[in-house]
């Protein structure tokens, strides 16, 4: 089974690392100083209680490698969108592609019928370059629940969990998802197929939207959102709004506002993705978190004056620092190769 990971930064090379101990053919897409380490030294995980090294192929040129049976797409939503039409190289007639993003993910209504049927979310796929350059036909839904940062380059920290999820846009059960849920077993990762990978894309967005946005405007914690009494009200506030939209059309909470946010506060002194990558200077991921649920709020006539609030104020944030607007068009500057892990 040949996989390639495109993004092996901190998520996508630990996954590279863990499919190819389980024995699938894995290349990595990589660049600059992290693909040179990985080339000259091969690709290390540091775990609470091991290492592992290994040498993987590596490149920053997808044509060097040629159709693949798997892509897993494990950059940021904006640096995905980047990337789509240079994946063709990668694409086989029956390539599947695994969209490992945290937010609303640009297939979103493929496969729904009615008024919604297709619809495009501009705030997440803009001129629907991924819709086109991929196909939505291709992809398996995943969410991402390992936490993991690179050290240096090269080097992974995996932080905590192997947890996945995956599942088909269109709900069916197919020989493609679990083939690629036992070469995910077989490297020690844990996926669960869900008959609706939606639903759980809207729990882990749930927290992302909120979540990510305070910690940032406020460089507070994770359980310092979830515990103040004043932000997570406002978390309360956002998630419910996220919550009307998303019943709206169709999801299922497994969870309540209240567990979910208990969950969050249970991690303890986390600094989420967007905290990270201000402070670090890179691209913060507010599209695919926050004016992705605006749009489809605005699509399903849901007011959403908390989102609304942060939104912009997140917007202003990152357009000072000089880390927002994300897309090309827009006149952004280099960003990292991580998949947004919290």
């Amino acid at each position: 089974m040949k996989i390639c990971i495109y993004g092996a930064g901190a998520i996508g090379g630990y996954m590279g690392l863990m499919l190819h101990e389980g024995g699938a053919d894995v290349s990595l897409i990589a660049r600059g100083a992290h693909l040179a380490a990985i080339r000259e030294n091969g690709l290390k995980v540091v775990f609470k209680d091991e290492e592992k090294t290994a040498r993987i192929t590596a490149t920053d040129n997808p044509a060097e490698l040629g159709p693949q049976d798997y892509v897993i797409v494990a950059l940021k939503a904006h640096q995905a969108w980047e990337v789509a039409d240079q994946m063709g190289p990668l694409l086989g007639q029956n390539t599947a592609v695994v969209t490992a993003q945290n937010g609303v993910p640009w297939w979103y209504f493929y496969g729904f019928e009615g008024q919604y049927s297709n619809l495009r979310i501009e705030s997440v796929d803009p001129q629907d370059r991924q819709w086109n350059a991929i196909g939505p036909e291709r992809v398996i839904g995943c969410t991402v629940y390992p936490a993991a940062e690179i050290t240096s380059p090269g080097v992974i920290k995996h932080i905590y969990s192997n947890r996945f999820g995956i599942g088909e846009p269109n709900r069916q059960e197919t020989e493609r998802t679990q083939k690629l849920a036992d070469a995910m077993e077989a490297g020690g990762l844990s996926p669960r197929i869900y008959p609706e990978i939606r639903n759980d894309i809207w729990l882990k967005l749930w927290g992302n939207l909120c979540f990510n946005p305070i910690s940032a405007l406020t460089r507070a914690t994770l359980d310092v959102v979830a515990t103040d009494p004043g932000t997570r009200a406002l978390a309360r506030n956002m998630m419910l709004e996220a919550q009307t939209i998303g019943r709206r059309i169709g999801v299922h909470f497994r969870v309540d506002v209240e567990r979910r946010i208990n969950g969050a506060a249970g991690v303890g002194a986390h600094r989420t993705s967007m905290l990270q990558d201000l402070e670090k200077g890179r691209q913060i991921e507010v599209d695919a978190l926050l004016t992705s649920v605006q749009e489809m709020g605005r699509l399903v006539d849901v007011d959403t004056p908390n989102i609304d609030a942060v939104l912009a104020l997140t917007q202003q944030m990152g357009r000072v620092a000089g880390v927002y607007p994300t897309f090309p068009e827009r006149d952004t500057g280099p960003d990292s190769d991580d998949a947004a892990i919290d």
